[in-house]
């Protein structure tokens, strides 16, 4: 009898410590805190740059995808899509990954006199992600009428945001961060 009362005393105080029940998750809750959704985010272009260069990081909670510009522009979508399709011509370009987002930056990655600012070596890997833990593939879908689209191959549909920042010097700068979880 001793024995049953002193694992049923045990049982009681594990439990108002939250070992053994756990409490209700909480909806307000998210992963490190992050709060974006997955619907398309969007900016009016306001400025005159052009694409100099794609390249992409790794954070504790989320990948991103930086696209520099050589003047201030803060015009994008960026959506999630079914497919990825070229600038211009509309073929598909296929993209690794559980899902896709369209990036547009609205700058082209040419100059006014036609030549290119940004020329990716490999259109079908712009950058290396390769051990990303939410990037797949970055993909060059072209540069036309004055926007340049990127398809980003992520491993599902995940939270993401995207904003622009100002600088280094004249330029500027469209993040695309996608969140490792929900």
């Amino acid at each position: 009898m001793k024995k049953l009362s002193i694992w049923f005393t045990a049982l009681l105080i594990a439990a108002g410590l939250g070992i053994i029940i756990p409490g209700p998750a909480s909806a307000a809750t998210s992963y490190c805190g992050l709060t974006w959704g997955s619907l398309a985010k969007a900016a009016p272009d306001t400025g005159a740059g052009s694409v100099t260069n794609v390249r992409s990081g790794r954070q504790a909670c989320y990948d991103r995808l930086v696209i520099d510009l050589n003047g201030r522009t803060d015009g994008y979508r960026v959506e999630y899509v079914g497919v990825i399709t070229s600038d211009g011509k509309g073929e598909v370009i296929p993209v690794r990954g559980g899902a896709r987002l369209r990036i547009v930056a609205l700058a082209p990655a040419y100059n006014d006199s036609g030549s290119a600012t940004y020329l990716p070596a490999n259109p079908k890997e712009v950058v290396n992600v390769a051990g990303y833990q939410t990037f797949r593939q970055v993909v060059w879908a072209g540069s036309y009428e004055g926007q340049t689209t990127l398809g980003l191959g992520v491993r599902a549909r995940l939270p993401f945001r995207a904003f622009t920042l100002v600088g280094p010097g004249g330029g500027s700068r469209l993040v695309i961060d996608v969140a490792h979880f929900w």
